[in-house]
């Protein structure tokens, strides 16, 4: 296959053919300069690597019913709350086949990845686990241990199968649990996360020591917050339409003058749907909306660049030969590639390319 159009990727966008051989980038270059002569499929459009959700609770895809209208402790953050209730008493194999349903909807949409919180402690995680087995979607699983105080064993059982752990928020946590968990992480080379200003605003020495991997809202920071979290150089994870359904938004413009690293997500898979297509044009509207707009640059790098250089594999951001990057290839005008991928991306649009010198693509 070769596209002729655009690339978006972690060098930005720029007009380029890519021609694409057995699902990777063989070769890019100017447009009109290939040497194919018209032997290989053409289509125009953008090439982008594939995105990467930068935040999901997956296990919350079991709610099949609008969620009661509660404040956001009433709803998910305590466990006495509706969505904990509604974990504990789902059966195991009801929650292991909504997780699947929700990454075959994930994969349709091209998505690559997911860092997902995952509450219920090591058994949590092992659900996580065989709901994703044989999934395209590769994901990432931030544990929750329950045990409070912490309890050493657990946490150490539940590092062996997750990737690190992801706390509700540092008010809901001793500073020693906090520093327990962190230097679980160090020690055993896992990332350490946590939501931060979500429902309410909570200084930044709370969230910020220990130091996390990944902050998750923000939607209550300051400036001189978000100034302290990119000094401290820690990337954040935001999700704009779950933040809307409670009121509230994260300053993204703020944290794009600041050059804040950010990662798009789409929260409580009860609230939205786990699309990333969804949430940049959500999130694109939104800042209009509020008179505080970023650019469609800013926000298509925190979906298809950011996640991958947080997950240590900043190649995979990258079209270029011999990239491991899964390419993605849409049927939209090229003249504008990022304004494009952040309004107008459907799974109609994209072109799958063929895995193998055999194969088709859609």
């Amino acid at each position: 296959m070769l596209v002729e159009g655009a690339i978006f990727d972690a060098d930005g966008p720029r007009p380029a053919y890519v021609r694409i051989r057995a699902g990777k980038v063989f070769e890019t270059g100017q447009v009109g300069t290939d040497g194919t002569r018209g032997r290989v499929r053409r289509v125009r459009g953008i090439v982008l690597p594939s995105p990467v959700n930068g935040h999901t609770h997956l296990g919350d895809a079991v709610s099949v019913r609008e969620p009661p209208r509660e404040s956001v402790d009433r709803l998910v953050g305590t466990p006495a709350s509706y969505k904990f209730r509604l974990l504990r008493d789902t059966p195991r194999t009801v929650k292991r086949r909504a997780i699947r349903v929700a990454l075959r909807g994930m994969a349709r949409e091209g998505i690559a990845g997911a860092i997902d919180f995952r509450e219920e402690g090591r058994p949590g995680v092992e659900l996580l686990r065989e709901a994703a087995r044989g999934s395209p979607v590769r994901v990432v699983a931030l544990g929750r241990p329950l045990a409070r105080p912490i309890d050493t064993a657990e946490l150490r059982a539940l590092l062996e199968v997750s990737d690190g752990i992801g706390l509700s928020s540092a008010r809901e946590e001793s500073e020693g649990s906090r520093r327990t968990i962190a230097r679980a992480c160090r020690s055993a080379g896992k990332r350490y996360a946590l939501h931060a200003s979500e429902a309410t605003h909570e200084r930044t020495e709370a969230y910020l020591e220990p130091r996390p991997d990944l902050l998750v809202h923000l939607a209550k920071a300051s400036r001189d917050d978000l100034v302290a979290v990119r000094d401290e150089g820690v990337p954040v994870a935001v999700c704009p339409r779950a933040n809307a359904l409670f009121g509230r938004q994260p300053d993204l413009r703020t944290m794009e003058r600041l050059g804040l690293t950010v990662l798009l997500g789409s929260d409580n898979a009860m609230l939205e749907r786990p699309s990333i297509w969804r949430e940049l044009e959500f999130a694109y509207t939104a800042t209009r909306l509020l008179g505080r707009d970023v650019s469609a640059e800013f926000l298509a790098r925190a979906a298809l660049v950011a996640p991958w250089e947080w997950l240590g594999r900043p190649r995979d951001a990258r079209i270029e030969a011999g990239s491991p990057a899964r390419p993605l290839v849409l049927r939209l005008p090229p003249e504008d590639p990022a304004y494009q991928i952040a309004t107008r991306v459907t799974e109609h649009v994209m072109v799958r390319p063929p895995t193998s010198l055999g194969g088709t693509s859609r």
